[in-house]
């Protein structure tokens, strides 16, 4: 029998956990400030304001503003499972069920 597993709204809010990845990421002028407000719970985050946020928070960096296809699967390897985990109860249920699984 399987396991459910309710997930965030879009993969954008797992990189709104690991703020630390994203503004070494991006790197000079990354306005971590344009970002939702760490206290929210990720999986409230709309998938429009997540959008939104990480353009205007990337805007001028060198790498460019956030683009779904040029930067999404890139910071996809680079984030911490642990961040994401401490953010996000589903998300914590999700691996430790992997990790039993992998057993």
């Amino acid at each position: 029998m399987g396991i459910a597993h309710p997930m965030v709204q879009c993969m954008e809010a797992w990189f709104i956990a690991d703020r630390q990845t994203l503004a070494s990421f991006f790197g000079h002028n990354f306005k971590d400030t344009q970002l939702p407000n760490a206290a929210n719970a990720i999986e409230s985050i709309s998938k429009e304001k997540l959008y939104e946020s990480l353009a205007k928070a990337s805007k001028s960096c060198q790498k460019g503003q956030y683009g779904k296809g040029s930067h999404s699967f890139k910071l996809l390897a680079l984030i911490n499972p642990v961040n994401v985990s401490a953010a996000s109860p589903w998300a914590k249920r999700f691996i430790d069920t992997l990790k039993k699984q992998m057993k």
